[in-house]
């Protein structure tokens, strides 16, 4: 696996300067850009489209918070967000149940504000499951952050549902 932190010449840490990142991806961005392979060989053009779609790859992972968390136990032998990986505790699935009964209550009443109100449960939660998971990759707790990383990927497709359930009770007005 390629190590994306290496790739930027990035510290390997859930920590990231933004700025660095970018700056970092501007200047591979620029050393593989097409105008410079005008004159190359049809392999050297290849090549620097492989390096840019990789640092394409690189850049959308590392600025993730959740991407960068689960490339960083990726390289740390741990594959998270994989099916061998997903367990969740039972109070966490029923959480889970919970939060679908309100979802859906809340659309069939079509009552936005209870809609917002999980929206914000919800932001609160993910904000403190990656405190948690950083917390663990700062400790080199691999195994412990793919238990809050996969509850922030729940959560991270619980947001889009309910972001589409108010898009749809929106449309309803």
């Amino acid at each position: 696996m390629q190590n994306f932190f290496e790739l930027f010449n990035l510290p390997m840490q859930f920590d990231l300067d933004i700025v660095a990142l970018e700056a970092a991806y501007r200047n591979v961005q620029r050393l593989v850009h097409p105008d410079r392979f005008v004159t190359a060989s049809d392999a050297e053009k290849r090549a620097a489209v492989q390096y840019a779609s990789l640092a394409n790859d690189a850049y959308q992972t590392l600025r993730n918070p959740l991407k960068r968390a689960m490339h960083l136990c990726t390289l740390n032998g741990i594959a998270a967000g994989t099916e061998a990986h997903i367990q969740m505790d039972p109070a966490f699935l029923m959480e889970q149940m919970d939060w679908r009964e309100k979802l859906e209550t809340a659309q069939d009443t079509g009552d936005s504000a209870g809609l917002l109100a999980l929206a914000e449960e919800q932001a609160s939660l993910r904000e403190t499951f990656l405190k948690a998971v950083k917390a663990d990759l700062d400790a080199h707790r691999f195994n412990e952050a793919v238990v809050g990383i996969n509850k922030l990927m729940f959560l991270e497709r619980f947001d889009k549902e309910l972001h589409r359930a108010l898009d749809g009770l929106e449309a309803r007005h």
